[in-house]
């Protein structure tokens, strides 16, 4: 028996028992062919924090910190990695993997390793292999170690945010690990029926990942906007820096713009007394940027007013036409609502959203515009973000698109 008592008499009282219990052994629950044969292990023990007077108290081992250690010397892969293969060797037995699973999905951004499939695999192989696997159909009609089985399951999703494809090695260590008839291997089924039908459904995919160039990015943006094939892309400024006459660095942003023939024709017709307008920041989300642009417009064209004969109105009609096979609800026509909005003239992604480079957009429209330099331009410039802002960290239940 592993209890032993010791009781210990005091001279002045034989009524007072001290018990004293020590800790019991681990003993392995879940144990196969291949794991009762494995040597015991030879890891040293982490040793228990100690109070004043000198007695062990048991501390809570928090997996945290095995993360927080790596990221004091680098947040790569391989240190990713390394941090994997030193939790394996720590315990045969792979004690504790399932907290040590959520704690690594979550630090999987932070070393901008949560787009690669390889460290996913590597991190379904943290989990004990042929334990969790059902040995008779009663524990497979049931929940078979279902915290283990809604772990890896959560390992899936992520991949499915990340919109990861899993391979024929994602498969064989599902196999090994919970066997065929399982939550988890029923949930890498559905991501293999399911991404490749989703893969090409958008009609205007983002490119993965996005060009580092902004001018390139910028011209992605514009291109996704306009969606004509017509339209044309121009670089107005190319983003450079060089010293000034006090030896400071200026810097100055890039400038492009798109503009399509038809809205040339239409900037041509335009009455040279009305002003036209410049108007933004407007948002762009690619992926994770936010791309910000403008857009030259002028108000809607003011509706001539026609008079109408008093016997041709409403009231007096001079012909009524009726169609018997048709109800008074039977309305087959649609409805379409107009927006009192102006035309829209060209289009530009700046680095910098100050009057002075949405100036220098102006002079380069007035080359191919010559109706633009007759017309007063009003700026209707919003406070705001004038540049490219990039989400740091992934949403929670963000949907990624494909």
């Amino acid at each position: 028996s592993t209890w032993q008592y010791r009781v210990l008499l005091s001279p002045s009282s034989f009524q007072h028992l001290s018990v004293r219990r020590p800790s019991p052994r681990a003993l392995p629950i879940h144990t196969n062919a291949c794991t009762a044969q494995r040597p015991p292990s030879r890891n040293p023990t982490l040793a228990s924090p100690q109070k004043d007077g000198g007695e062990q108290e048991e501390a809570l081992v928090t997996y945290d910190d095995l993360f927080e250690t790596a990221q004091r010397l680098s947040r790569t892969r391989g240190t990713y990695e390394r941090v994997l293969r030193a939790f394996c060797k720590r315990d045969i037995r792979r004690r504790g993997h399932v907290e040590f699973i959520y704690m690594a999905l979550r630090k999987m951004a932070e070393f901008g390793v949560e787009r690669e499939l390889a460290v996913y695999n590597k991190l379904l192989d943290v989990f004990p292999k042929e334990v969790f696997v059902p040995r008779n159909y009663i524990q497979r009609m049931f929940n078979h170690f279902p915290r283990q089985q809604e772990c890896a399951i959560q390992v899936l999703e992520q991949m499915e945010n990340y919109g990861i494809m899993p391979d024929v090695e994602t498969k064989t260590l599902l196999t090994q690990i919970f066997g065929v008839k399982s939550h988890p291997m029923r949930k890498f089924q559905r991501l293999l029926y399911w991404f490749p039908r989703f893969k090409h459904v958008n009609p205007y995919p983002v490119p993965q990942p996005l060009p580092s160039d902004p001018v390139a990015l910028a011209q992605l943006g514009l291109q996704r906007i306009a969606n004509d094939l017509s339209c044309q892309v121009t670089v107005y400024q190319e983003p450079r820096s060089y010293l000034g006459p006090d030896a400071l660095e200026i810097r100055l942003p890039h400038i492009v713009g798109i503009q399509s023939p038809d809205q040339r024709e239409l900037l041509a017709r335009h009455d040279c007394r009305r002003p036209v307008f410049v108007e933004g920041p407007f948002p762009l989300w690619l992926r994770r940027t936010c791309v910000q642009y403008y857009i030259l417009r002028s108000d809607p064209a003011a509706k001539e007013g026609r008079t109408v004969d008093p016997e041709r109105n409403f009231y007096y009609p001079l012909e009524m036409n009726f169609d018997l096979e048709r109800d008074l609800g039977d309305d087959d026509e649609l409805d379409v609502e107009e927006a009192d909005e102006g035309p829209v003239f060209a289009l530009c992604q700046l680095g910098t959203g100050d009057r002075a480079s949405l100036a220098k957009w102006i002079s380069g429209l007035q080359l191919t515009n010559p109706t633009l330099g007759l017309a007063p331009v009003l700026f209707r410039i919003r406070p705001g973000a004038h540049s490219l802002e990039e989400v740091t960290e992934e949403p929670g239940a963000q949907q990624m698109q494909q």
